[in-house]
């Protein structure tokens, strides 16, 4: 069975219009036959202008699926209460005027008995084992203090049992709780009537008060069971169709926050690796520049590695070949010593460096044409 739809069909399509754009778009469409807004409680589209309107605050809250049934059998409960409460009620009012009137009352008893008992024989009762009899018979030997305080116990059970059906009927939590304690508190009582003697009526009752207090806690989550108020109400938001679509309103909004700061974070680090890449470009031209100058320098500034027109450079230089030490120390005796005498040569040697012949005039012949000469003389 569908409760929601029972429920709507029952009273009426519940709608409403949010003021909030957003959230009105996802409960308003546009058909045909003109705007048509989402029930509530059973969830169709209904052609025509919202029942209600105003901040989602204001919304009405609206019962279906379970909550329904749950509300539906708490309301049975409550007219059990309301039967309790009229019978003891009732009970309250007749003691209370018996212990006014009860010598009235005896004498009327008195003086109807004989017929009674003969109804009571002719209809096949036992007049002497009378329950109902012997009950009225004790009443009238109970003095009227006694009286009056069975009147007022009787009285106050009426008022507890006005005050479970309303708390019931109306569905509020605090009635559930009240109805809860209430009833637990009458069932040892029962237990021990019932162990006593066990009578349909007796044992009729205590059924009804265990299943309600079982039904109260485990349903409605009492005193921390299943969870408790937070679990139920948590369920109760679940199975709200207005919560649903603010929770996927607010859904929404999160994925678009979250999608445009991984934009956002994308875009930083894409102009971090441009700016990266700028500066690498930047060092590496610098670089080129700095290392271009710096060969210009050492091809323009004058140094003593490079050696003059005719002028030999040092041993070593660039553009210079190495000369062997022998054929340098041979050159530097030579200087010293002078010239060698004609027709004497040197063992091992065939020629000069080239120092020596620097060394020598331009008139001057050179050691090797001197060497040749020698040996041809």
């Amino acid at each position: 069975m569908d409760w929601s739809l029972l429920g709507c069909g029952a009273n009426g399509h519940v709608t409403f219009a949010p003021d909030e754009p957003e959230l009105r778009g996802r409960l308003n469409v546009t058909a045909r036959e003109g705007a048509a807004w989402r029930c509530l409680r059973c969830g169709t589209f209904v052609i025509g202008e919202p029942t209600s309107s105003g901040p989602v605050s204001a919304a009405p809250r609206v019962r279906r699926g379970k909550e329904l049934r749950s509300a539906f059998i708490l309301r049975l409960f409550a007219v059990e209460r309301f039967l309790r409460a009229i019978v003891f009620g009732a009970l309250a009012i007749a003691i209370w005027r018996f212990s006014l009137s009860r010598l009235s009352i005896e004498a009327a008893y008195d003086q109807m008995l004989p017929a009674v008992r003969s109804l009571l024989r002719e209809l096949g009762f036992n007049v002497n084992h009378n329950r109902l009899l012997g009950l009225i018979q004790h009443a009238f030997k109970l003095n009227p203090h006694t009286l009056g305080l069975l009147a007022l116990a009787a009285g106050a059970y009426a008022v507890i049992e006005i005050i479970e059906a309303v708390g019931l009927w109306l569905l509020k939590r605090w009635g559930e709780y009240f109805a809860m304690i209430a009833t637990s508190i009458g069932i040892p009582y029962e237990i021990y009537d019932l162990t006593a003697k066990v009578t349909w009526l007796r044992l009729l009752a205590f059924t009804i008060n265990v299943a309600l207090v079982v039904y109260l806690v485990v349903t409605k989550r009492l005193f921390g069971v299943r969870g408790g108020k937070k679990a139920y109400e948590a369920r109760l938001r679940s199975a709200s169709i207005l919560q649903a679509e603010i929770d996927a309103l607010a859904a929404e909004e999160a994925t678009r926050a979250e999608q445009a700061a991984q934009a956002e974070e994308a875009a930083q680090a894409e102009e971090a690796a441009q700016a990266e890449e700028s500066e690498q470009a930047g060092e590496a031209t610098h670089a080129g520049g700095a290392a271009r100058d710096h060969e210009g320098a050492r091809a323009a500034a004058p140094g003593p590695h490079r050696g003059q027109a005719g002028q030999p450079g040092p041993a070593g230089a660039p553009n210079q070949p190495e000369q062997p030490a022998a054929a340098l120390t041979a050159g530097l005796t030579d200087r010293a010593n002078g010239p060698p005498a004609p027709g004497r040569a040197e063992p091992g040697r065939t020629d000069l460096p080239r120092q020596a012949d620097t060394a020598r005039g331009p008139d001057q012949p050179t050691d090797a044409a001197a060497t040749k000469s020698s040996a041809a003389e």
